[in-house]
C-alpha cells in the first residue's frame, strides 16, 4: 500500500519559517520525482516546487528565493522549507511522487495534504 504522508503544516506569522515533511512508503523513493503543490481556498491547486530522482529542482516564480526543496532517499523523505513567509503563501500543501512507466503510461501518488495558515 502506497502513502505519502505530509506533516509540518500550522500556523506562522508572515516572514516566519516552516519546514514540511513528506514521508513515502510503499514505493521505491529514490526512483520517483515528488513535488509540493498548494490549494487555496477558492483556487486551483498549483505547483511549488519539484525534484527529480536526480535531484534537480523546480521552483514556481512566486516562491523562488524564500522556499526550498530537498529529499533524503535514505529516510524516503521530501523536505520543503518555507522562509519569508507571506499571506498568499496560506494554503493546503500536497505532495506528490510520479515516475514515468511503461507504454507512455505515468504512475502517481498524492498525499492527504496539510494546512499552512500565515496570519498578516
Amino acid at each position: 500500500q502506497v502513502q505519502l504522508v505530509e506533516s509540518g503544516g500550522g500556523l506562522v506569522q508572515a516572514g516566519g519559517s516552516l519546514r514540511l515533511s513528506c514521508a513515502a512508503s510503499g514505493i521505491t523513493f529514490s526512483m520517483y520525482t515528488i513535488g509540493w503543490y498548494r490549494q487555496a481556498p477558492g483556487k486551483e491547486r498549483e505547483l511549488v516546487a519539484t525534484i527529480s530522482s536526480g535531484g534537480s529542482t523546480n521552483y514556481a516564480d512566486s516562491v523562488k528565493g524564500r522556499f526550498t526543496i530537498s529529499r533524503d532517499n535514505a529516510k524516503n523523505t521530501v523536505y520543503l522549507q518555507m522562509n519569508s513567509l507571506k499571506f498568499e503563501d496560506t494554503a493546503v500543501y500536497y505532495c506528490k511522487a510520479e515516475r514515468s512507466a511503461s507504454y507512455g503510461r505515468r504512475i502517481l501518488y498524492w498525499g492527504q495534504g496539510t494546512q499552512v495558515t500565515v496570519s498578516s
